[in-house]
């Protein structure tokens, strides 16, 4: 029987730097090759290393709440990312076209961010089923969004989208969608084709009228229209009400 520390233990799997005060990121870190979960939140980091590439068995990593002004290209390298990235509350003007090798990643939080666009290569994370761009300063979105189709929520506060691309018809697993606070002048067309949808925050747009259609989303039980200047009796509200759909307007 021994006592003691055991030496040939293997080092923890999850490192959490959260609020550790860094400008930059421990070359250390980057011989912890077994790293499952890294977290560098609120931290005061500019920049991160193409090293990051050598953590190849993570499944998180928390880089939010820093101050990256760009993401180096071999975070597409991270393939074994399979729970969450979040990359909110940075300085990111851009994401690299790499971040579409990141096909098993579930959640990705890109808010926060004066991005103005999305790449193209955001449609081949078909593993996402959770999707954050909340106040990213976008005037459109990608068409490949529509190849996400397993994604359940959408969140999409405070942009600057005047309408969807038709391909977000597609979105056929999609639950959640929050369009609140954005410039669209009519409800878009393309959400007819979600029969799993269940809420739809669409708060503070430029929206008069209510389509007839929306009364047929099967699955709708909670609609905000509040802060638009629609007609809170309109004949889909009624119907929608009628059905025990919440409708706030």
């Amino acid at each position: 029987m021994t006592t003691g520390t055991d030496s040939s233990a293997a080092p923890p799997a999850t490192l959490d730097l959260w609020k550790a005060g860094l400008r930059s990121v421990p070359a250390e870190i980057w011989t912890r090759t077994g790293l499952r979960t890294l977290i560098l939140a609120d931290n005061d980091l500019t920049s991160v290393p193409s090293d990051i590439a050598r953590l190849r068995n993570l499944h998180t990593l928390d880089l939010g709440h820093n101050a990256l002004t760009r993401l180096p290209e071999q975070i597409g390298d991270l393939t074994g990312l399979t729970r969450c990235l979040y990359l909110h509350d940075n300085r990111l003007t851009e994401l690299p076209a790499t971040l579409g090798r990141l096909n098993r990643l579930g959640y990705l939080n890109i808010g926060e961010n004066p991005l103005g666009q999305l790449p193209e290569s955001l449609g081949a994370m078909t593993g996402l089923h959770e999707l954050r761009a909340q106040h990213a300063a976008l005037t459109g979105l990608p068409t490949s969004l529509g190849r996400l189709t397993g994604l359940r929520e959408l969140w999409l506060r405070g942009n600057q989208l005047t309408g969807l691309p038709a391909t977000v018809s597609g979105l056929h697993a999609l639950r959640e969608l929050e369009l609140r606070e954005n410039a669209l002048p009519e409800i878009p067309e393309a959400l007819r084709g979600l029969p799993l949808l269940r809420r739809l925050d669409l708060r503070g747009n430029k929206l008069r009228d209510v389509p007839h259609w929306l009364a047929g989303l099967p699955a709708l039980e909670k609609l905000d229209l509040r802060w638009n200047s629609v007609d809170h009796d309109a004949a889909p509200l009624r119907a929608l009400r009628e059905r025990g759909c919440v409708v706030l307007a």
